[in-house]
């Protein structure tokens, strides 16, 4: 959720953090601060709002010169958004200034003890406790690093913490346990921040910091050790996208940049995955054959988009391994008791690979001795590293906080695992699974066909910029297509949306239909019949209803002319594979109609990027 950035350098500090927090703004936040160290002292600035409002508080008194600082977007938990509860906050006596991602579970205790102490604090936040307490073992003699691991050890829950100390003015101290934090190590300069993104402008070379660990950042070093003050060596990573892959490029939001990026992010995620007769080749994935052959039950747990990418996954690899496979949303996972065993493989999906419920879902899964597989984004994350096997989906950044070659990239890599899966346990024959493999390949210029011909999706949506509730219909695995579908257009457009199986309208939604209302209907490939006939049949229900039907229907199929008041043509493809086309309209028709209503489509009211706490 939050945006945190932390400079030592020659440059100055206020420039570098303010626009680190602008890269990070695809996080979402409502407030934002920065605090310098300065001529022995603390400055800086903060204010409810965006950044903007920043932007023009410091123009209007502007902070002196500085080399050290650190810098924060907030995501309102504990108290409002307002000005006092902005971050950085302060010590009582203004010597340490503190930034924070997280929830300290415990703050009301720790509160209550610095009160009885006598401290008076200013704000409702958590993080307000964590400064009153690094101030209170600096000016015990402590250094800034003994006092965040001595702070760090009593907190409770997920955080990240960065400071700075006006007695220590080449420093920057971080922690971390359960919050992404990431090193950026640059030429006489050194950085700390929530997302590569940060400081991608200035280095593309980062050490990845694991679970309660506490780094120091100077001009010239970087020192890392464990709560105990036990030295780590850090494992480092080199970024491989760059500047021009986190800015716009000539289009009006990032959102609509990353759905024009997804023929290029498929093919990136599969460069390297398969050789020139099909057969795959996983590297990443670190289990030998005999571990994968005695996978008994697979679970996928996931929330939101890359939930939806799970049920696809769940129609794919059952059909190509027989192996029975489950899907549960990862908040849900740990709480219901899931019965486990050590033949069990768990594929937790994250794009961030930073999603809270997902990490305790996997940690869950591991201390039952299950196997765990991520599919994630984001190398160097925390999902990753705690996971016996990993599939990276290389879709370079996504900074739209609404998902799309996220969830592109993410079916294809659970359309990988799964022919994995069947390759190894001999569930399918080689030349079945490379026929899938080809058309896996084909699967960017067909999404490309569909791109350049975007704008009928646009005039569909722009006619419907005011209406008040669309469905959305599918069948089977065009099922979790019509749910991310709707899920779009209530994140963007603020919208009553929702997706149902089509077989379902019978049994209550068809109430809802009314003269008038727009119905999305994912038509299956004619290669399925039976779905599809089903799926006609549906459609011809809701139309002589009075629905007003968008049928998305593969090329050439002349079954659905005559009931379809808007026809959305995608090339043909097999059934399986058909979400990874069939998205792109809805896609596209979200992000319109959200424009055409004046809505901020990258930043989405109430939501955050990455959900870093439970």
């Amino acid at each position: 959720m939050c945006g945190i950035v932390g400079y030592v350098g020659g440059k100055s500090a206020q420039e570098v953090v303010v626009e680190g927090l602008r890269r990070l703004e695809y996080r979402g936040y409502d407030s934002a601060g920065v605090a310098l160290v300065h001529d022995g002292a603390i400055v800086g600035d903060k204010r409810a709002g965006k950044l903007a409002n920043l932007d023009k508080a410091l123009a209007e008194a502007p902070l002196p010169e500085s080399h050290t600082g650190i810098g924060h977007t907030r995501w309102a938990t504990h108290g409002g958004p307002t000005d006092v509860n902005a971050h950085p906050h302060r010590g009582s006596r203004g010597r340490v200034a503190v930034v924070h991602n997280g929830i300290i579970e415990n703050f009301a205790v720790l509160r209550a003890e610095l009160e009885a102490a006598g401290h008076e604090l200013a704000s409702e936040t958590d993080t307000e406790v964590a400064a009153h307490l690094l101030e209170r073992e600096v000016s015990a003699g402590a250094d800034l690093a003994a006092a965040m691991r001595t702070v760090s050890a009593r907190l409770e829950g997920a955080f990240t913490l960065v400071a700075v100390d006006a007695a220590a003015p080449d420093r920057v101290v971080a922690s971390r346990r359960n919050s992404p934090l990431v090193v950026g190590v640059g030429d006489g300069e050194h950085f700390v921040a929530s997302d590569v993104a940060a400081f991608i402008e200035h280095t593309r070379d980062a050490l990845e910091l694991g679970q309660d660990e506490v780094v120091t950042i100077t001009c010239d070093e970087v020192s890392v050790t464990d709560y105990a003050g036990t030295p780590v060596e850090p494992r480092a990573f080199h970024v491989d996208w760059d500047l021009s892959a986190a800015e716009k490029g000539g289009f009006d939001w990032f959102m609509r940049k990353e759905i024009f990026e997804q023929p290029h992010a498929v093919g990136d995620a599969l460069l390297g995955r398969h050789d020139d007769a099909g057969r795959l080749q996983l590297d990443e994935v670190r289990m030998s054959e005999d571990e994968i052959r005695s996978v008994d039950k697979i679970i996928i747990t996931a929330c939101g988009t890359a939930f939806y990418a799970g049920l696809v996954a769940k129609y794919a690899i059952e059909h190509w391994t027989r192996i029975p496979c489950e899907v549960e949303l990862a908040h849900e996972f740990r709480y219901r008791d899931p019965i486990l065993t050590r033949d069990t493989l768990v594929v937790a999906i994250s794009q961030s690979g930073e999603t809270a419920d997902t990490l305790m879902a996997i940690r869950h899964a591991r201390a039952q001795r299950a196997k765990v597989l991520a599919i994630c984004n984001t190398n160097g994350s925390t999902i990753p590293r705690e996971s016996d096997a990993v599939i990276y989906t290389h879709a370079g950044p996504e900074i739209g906080v609404a998902s799309t070659k996220g969830f592109t990239t993410q079916l294809v890599a659970c359309y990988l695992l799964g022919l994995y899966l069947a390759q190894v346990r001999a569930t399918k024959f080689g030349d079945e699974i490379a026929a899938v493999v080809d058309e896996l390949s084909a699967m960017p210029a067909r999404m490309q066909r569909l791109l350049d011909d975007a704008e009928t999706v646009y005039a569909v949506a722009r006619e419907l910029k005011d209406v008040r509730s669309v469905l959305f219909l599918g069948r089977h695995a065009g099922f979790p297509v019509a749910l991310e579908g709707a899920l779009k257009l209530k994140e963007l457009a603020y919208i009553h949306a929702e997706g149902f199986a089509a077989g379902e309208l019978k049994h209550g939604p068809i109430a809802l239909i009314e003269e008038g209302m727009p119905v999305f209907c994912i038509v299956p490939p004619r290669g399925r019949d039976f779905l599809h006939d089903k799926m006609v049949s549906g459609i011809q229900e809701i139309r002589a209803r009075g629905a007003r039907t968008i049928v998305v229907a593969e090329e050439g199929d002349r079954s659905v002319d005559g009931y379809a008041d808007v026809l959305l043509r995608i090339p043909a493809s097999s059934t399986l594979l058909q979400p990874l086309t069939a998205v792109v309209p809805l896609q596209l028709f979200a992000c319109e109609l959200a424009t055409a209503k004046g809505h901020d489509v990258d930043q989405p009211r109430n939501l955050a990027k990455s959900v870093t706490v439970e």
